[in-house]
């Protein structure tokens, strides 16, 4: 199984399927007596008993998916649209720290558009149970689901485990011995070297703020002077690896399972990040049925044995030979980035060190600009 990029990675729509639904409630005395999850049991319908459900509320769902590119949730959406052939499916991929303020503002004009979220700004999804805008549901699988990657009452729960750190050219490199992060300083790599900026994707950021206070800030000083390509989009760095224009590529997501064409590094005891895609549903949403169809599908085994990455949120589905969960990699400090994102001084003040080190952002948004309606 080959290493994928940031791209790879969203384009496969068994790999994550990380959205927050929005789905509208129904008074306890108004529930149909198929209606299971309702933030107490596990929903107990089968798929096929979801999609004739949801075909008849009206067979639409709206998600808003965080990604980089216009197409990166393409195969989710053709695996959807193959299993579920009737269900009217619109899918937008924008940077969750887009997506969620466009979220919020739908709220406050009482416009909202998506049945179903999936951002890596897992502080929102706190701050939204906290509103009383989340749905309590507990998809079938739930109890299976990593304790670290669920709300106990089923607010939200993650539908895709994830993991940014470096990859790299395993031909220009070798694989005798593997790159450290602390290889990434060395002069014989300055200028080829592409990297996401930090102060752009809170995920990024939270990688380069491990390796600072692993290896310190002359590190971070030693990086900025080997002239390396930054972009916006966490797409960027795998996509010059894998496209040759770049050897190593740093702050993005990718696969451990093969080191061909690349090595996407996790060993050695050096630090990476990982973290569980959080999925909600919205309590206002139009296509309640159809947001949790996508849910449980997205957490069925079929769907998380298909993982891209080989990881999965289930802890009843063993990851291929030669990799542990991804919650048993003490360095992915997974417990970590939760907390980090939780704490938004903390994240301005490393965003703004970091423009310090590395320049303002520059570029347009990898997904463009997508107003503040999208799919509507």
């Amino acid at each position: 199984m080959s290493t994928f990029s940031r791209r790879h990675v969203l384009a496969t729509g068994a790999a994550l399927g990380a959205g927050a639904f929005a789905t509208t409630a129904t008074p306890a005395a108004a529930t149909p007596a198929g209606s299971r999850g309702r933030g107490g049991r596990e929903e107990t319908r089968t798929l096929d008993e979801l999609y004739q459900a949801a075909l008849t509320e009206g067979g639409k769902l709206v998600v808003y998916a965080g990604g980089d590119t216009p197409t990166q949730q393409d195969g989710t959406k053709a695996a959807f649209k193959d299993r579920f052939p009737e269900i009217d499916l619109t899918l937008i991929v924008d940077y969750s720290k887009y997506h969620d303020v466009r979220v919020d503002n739908q709220f406050a004009t009482d416009t909202l558009v998506p049945d179903v979220v999936q951002f890596q700004t897992l502080q929102d999804f706190d701050r939204w149970k906290q509103q009383g805008r989340l749905l309590h549901y507990k998809p079938a699988g739930f109890a299976k689901v990593h304790d670290a990657f669920k709300d106990p009452q089923g607010a939200w729960v993650a539908t895709g485990a994830i993991a940014f750190s470096f990859l790299y050219d395993t031909a220009t490199v070798g694989s005798s011995v593997p790159l450290t992060p602390l290889d990434l300083v060395d002069p014989r790599w300055k200028g080829q070297i592409a990297s996401a900026y930090p102060h752009d994707d809170d995920a990024v950021l939270y990688l380069f703020t491990l390796y600072a206070r692993t290896y310190g800030w002359d590190w971070v000083a030693k990086f900025a002077a080997q002239d390396v390509q930054f972009g916006r989009g966490s797409n960027s760095p795998g996509d010059a690896v894998f496209g040759g224009q770049k050897v190593i590529g740093v702050g993005t997501a990718g696969s451990a399972v093969s080191t061909s064409p690349v090595t996407f590094a996790i060993g050695a005891g050096h630090p990476f990040m990982g973290w569980g895609q959080r999925t909600a549903t919205l309590k206002q949403a139009k296509n309640s049925t159809a947001a949790k169809l996508f849910l449980n599908w997205q957490l069925s085994k079929e769907m998380q044995n298909g993982s891209f990455n080989g990881w999965s949120v289930r802890t009843d589905i063993t990851p291929p030979a030669g990799l542990k969960p991804l919650w048993e990699y003490p360095n992915a400090h997974v417990d970590g980035f939760p907390r980090f994102m939780a704490d938004r001084a903390g994240v301005e003040r490393w965003k703004q060190t970091f423009a310090l080190y590395f320049g303002e952002v520059k570029g347009d948004p990898t997904p463009g600009w997508l107003g503040l309606h999208p799919g509507a």
